[in-house]
């Protein structure tokens, strides 16, 4: 026991001599992830405070669980709550179908620059900025120069509708634009996982006498299915994250449309414009990360306990 020590320090400054030139380039992404990170983590203490900005963060007085209070007694806790819910497991589930079955579609371009082209129609919505966006469906939804109102119910001798003011087409509005922003970037990482797909599984299914449909179950879909686990617990972390954009910029923040536009992010933003309370949106911040937390490990857990069980049989 008394010359492992010694042998363990000189093999890991054998590695560090060796490899000197691969831990500095770690230095910048070690540096940004405890700037960017871990350093914030302190930040914390501000959920369990009533912050006066005289004296300070750690000075201020401590009032336990009371900025929890705002999130859980108000009586919109279940609607935003369930909102927020509600829309990300649907964006998930939608995203993460169409974003394969899009990818699978590309790889099979063979086309060199129509390929590049799809590909960067898909990724252009993505960088669009949500203000943009909204004013892309305002140009649609406008009760009276929108494209819908003007060009496709008023030929049609039906009366035009107040989008702004009616709640019960925001859900399907909501998911459409999510999947129009977001599924381009999201089968990007999916073509790269096809991509890297041995063409020789394919070629032996071909004399095998296999579809392209038969490839595609047979040899696509289960090995990228770790890939797929992968993202769709990412987005599980952060299934009480909403997207801020989407919720509060793309509904011009309508009143009318708060019972189903109104997430947990935009209700504590108003909340804050309107009280200035810091402490309460730590709370909710809090309360978001350690849910999602707990959601990840319980996923992953369930995911580990489906592999073993498909492993018995």
């Amino acid at each position: 026991m008394s010359t492992s020590k010694p042998v363990r320090k000189r093999t890991f400054r054998k590695k560090l001599k060796r490899y000197r030139m691969l831990f500095l380039l770690m230095v910048p992404g070690i540096a940004y992830l405890l700037l960017n990170n871990y350093l914030p983590m302190l930040g914390i203490i501000i959920a369990f405070k009533d912050i006066n900005y005289a004296k300070g963060i750690l000075a201020s007085e401590w009032v336990g669980l009371k900025n929890f209070e705002y999130l859980f007694t108000t009586s919109d806790a279940f609607i935003i709550t369930r909102n927020t819910l509600l829309y990300n497991a649907a964006f998930i589930a939608v995203n993460t179908f169409l974003a394969v079955a899009l990818a699978i579609l590309l790889h099979e371009v063979r086309h060199k620059l129509l390929k590049k082209f799809f590909q960067s129609a898909m990724l252009l919505p993505y960088f669009l900025s949500a203000v943009i966006v909204a004013y892309l469906v305002y140009s649609m939804l406008s009760q009276e120069y929108g494209f819908i109102n003007k060009f496709i119910l008023a030929p049609l001798g039906l009366d035009p509708v107040a989008w702004y003011m009616e709640p019960k087409y925001w859900p399907y509005i909501l998911t459409l634009v999510s999947i129009w922003k977001g599924v381009g970037y999201l089968s990007i990482v999916y073509i790269a996982a096809i991509i890297g797909i041995d063409h020789e599984y394919y070629e032996a299914s071909t004399i095998d006498g296999a579809t392209k449909w038969q490839q595609i179950k047979h040899i696509t879909l289960p090995l990228i299915l770790p890939v797929i686990t992968i993202m769709t617990l990412l987005q599980i972390g952060r299934i009480f994250y909403a997207d801020f954009g989407l919720f509060y910029q793309i509904p011009m923040d309508s009143g009318p449309l708060l019972p189903v536009t109104n997430v947990i992010d935009t209700y504590v933003y108003r909340g804050l414009m309107q009280l200035g309370d810091i402490g309460m949106s730590s709370a909710a911040g809090l309360y978001q990360s350690v849910v999602g937390f707990v959601l990840v490990l319980l996923s992953n857990l369930a995911v580990r306990k489906l592999d073993r069980d498909n492993a018995l049989f």
